[in-house]
């Protein structure tokens, strides 16, 4: 089993929820969160500033066989959009869980 948390802007909210949907994910979880970057890294999750970026935070757990097409269906959503803002992916392996 494997954690993903997914990050983005509030304006991809329905791309997120498709491509989970369509990928074989089972349930999720969202909310709501304010992203802040000291604007050091190039390749931060938030826009450097004194201003939060109102952001959303998805938590999935999934299979190790929907990670592939997850991270495929992402990858081609980010590499479709023109504004700078992307869909952010970790992936974490679950070791135990009650």
């Amino acid at each position: 089993m494997k954690l993903l948390l997914v990050t983005c802007i509030e304006e991809y909210e329905s791309a997120v929820k498709e491509i989970l949907k369509h990928s074989g994910v089972k349930s999720f979880s969202y909310q709501t969160v304010k992203g802040y970057s000291n604007g050091t890294d190039t390749n931060a999750w938030f826009v450097a500033g004194e201003v939060a970026t109102e952001s959303l935070l998805f938590t999935v757990f999934i299979d190790d066989a929907c990670k592939s097409n997850l991270f495929d269906a992402f990858n081609k959503f980010n590499s479709s959009q023109v504004a700078h803002s992307k869909i952010h992916i970790a992936c974490i392996d679950v070791n135990q869980s009650i």
